[in-house]
């Protein structure tokens, strides 16, 4: 089984093919570009460059993965509608995972894992993981002082001593916890969170934003008096 993998809801932009044999999952080609404003123009040309490096045909695929965030809305909206397209174009099935997920995945913690990206506005997103790597918080947008109050309070019986992501070196201490080397969600990452999936019905690609998007309406023009 052969599958693209992708992921724009972080600064990586990120497309990989791997193949899905009895013995898990293999990555056979990957291109990824750190850069969060170039995912609109980069990311089509990374998956025909991948599909290239592994030596397949974009139509042998078997099915396309790819993470609904939770990102930034243009970055995020660009890689699932590229992989809508390409799912509608190729006929094949579309499956959503968590970019988080995706991240904790490709870790491969041995113990509790705190998976963070940036949310801007002094804001991260976060997710929880067991020691058996069970999400059990969801995805959720939180200050970085009130994560640290979860991780004291709610979250203590979980063992949760690492975090990842690619903001985690920057608040580690805060959490008191150890940064691993895991900043972007991996084709491999990916792929292992969507694995459980495949095979099945793929579930609605809907963009988990967690908050509405900072564009308002504007207001109703100001009075100006005749001078």
């Amino acid at each position: 089984m052969l599958v693209l993998a992708l992921d724009t809801a972080t600064p990586a932009i990120t497309a990989g093919v791997l193949a899905l044999t009895g013995s898990g999952p293999r990555l056979l080609a990957e291109q990824v570009t750190v850069d969060p404003r170039a995912a609109g123009e980069l990311l089509t040309p990374q998956i025909h460059q991948a599909a290239e490096a592994a030596g397949i045909a974009l139509s042998e695929l078997s099915a396309i993965v790819t993470g609904v965030g939770p990102g930034p809305f243009t970055s995020l909206r660009a890689g699932m509608v590229t992989a809508a397209a390409f799912g509608h174009a190729l006929d094949k099935p579309v499956h959503p995972v968590s970019t988080l997920d995706a991240i904790a995945a490709g870790a491969r913690a041995e113990a509790g894992l705190l998976v963070v990206t940036d949310a801007r506005r002094r804001e991260l997103y976060f997710s929880a993981y067991d020691a058996d790597g069970r999400n059990v918080t969801g995805p959720r947008v939180e200050r970085p002082d009130v994560i640290a109050e979860l991780l004291a309070g709610e979250l203590a019986g979980l063992g949760i001593t690492q975090v990842a992501g690619h903001v985690a070196a920057q608040h580690a201490d805060l959490f008191g916890l150890k940064p691993l080397d895991a900043d972007y969600p991996t084709p491999l990452g990916l792929l292992r969170a969507a694995e459980s999936a495949l095979g099945g019905a793929p579930a609605p690609l809907i963009p988990l934003y967690l908050r509405r998007p900072d564009a308002v309406e504007p207001a109703a023009r100001k009075r100006v008096s005749p001078a």
